[in-house]
């Protein structure tokens, strides 16, 4: 048997809310965890204090499926099959979205959050990319290994958030993300909260708090 791969157009698809107030705003990408569709990731951004003041982008993953207990259809952004072509797929579909929403009345004020498998599509957004990266709000997720130092080093500043109870997300990998991203010279933020896998109140609290800071 020969295994061959081939390169395919595919459209993506992404939703955007305008700023409450009109005028040039800061834009807040977002990439959902899987299993999920962008409505999720767009409501734990909408949730965050201050973020009407934001525009806000939930991008959603490529590899579309059903999901089985209520037939909802939801996305993934990879598997480990062909890892390396989905990240470079993945990452030429989020440089497409950017730059057409950065074509809105926008401030050069970009943020990417992530949840879950979208932290790692929030840190290779926010290191692959060619425009200035604020921040990365990272919640139970980990910073993808093939990212290199200097690419980690494009990352301003960096909230990882992390449930106590989180199997995915474990300690081990927690420190060790945060020694990466300080050895990048990141200004990093770290919140271990009382909970599971999830987008927790206490990281929606924190969350405001670095957008805050980062508007300071």
């Amino acid at each position: 048997m020969i295994e061959r791969s081939i390169a395919a157009a595919t459209h993506g698809r992404y939703l955007m809310e305008p700023p409450a107030s009109s005028g040039a705003a800061p834009v807040m990408f977002g990439f959902h965890g899987y299993g999920e569709g962008a409505e999720a990731q767009l409501d734990r951004m909408r949730a965050i204090p201050g973020a009407d003041r934001w525009r806000l982008v939930a991008i959603q993953g490529l590899h579309r499926f059903y999901q089985r207990r209520d037939n909802q259809v939801v996305a993934s952004w990879m598997t480990r099959q062909d890892r390396e072509l989905a990240i470079a797929d993945n990452l030429a579909y989020v440089a497409a979205v950017i730059e057409e929403v950065m074509r809105e009345r926008v401030a050069p004020y970009v943020v990417f959050a992530g949840f879950s498998q979208g932290v790692a599509m929030a840190f290779r957004a926010a290191s692959a990319g060619t425009r200035p990266v604020a921040g990365v709000i990272a919640a139970g997720g980990d910073v993808p290994p093939e990212i290199d130092t200097a690419g980690l080093a494009r990352v301003g500043s960096a909230l990882v958030c992390r449930g106590v109870r989180d199997e995915w997300y474990s300690t081990e990998k927690f420190d060790a993300d945060l020694r990466r991203l300080r050895e990048a010279d990141v200004r990093v933020q770290q919140l271990e909260f009382g909970g599971g896998h999830e987008w927790s109140n206490e990281v929606v609290a924190a969350a405001g708090a670095f957008l805050r800071d980062l508007r300071t």
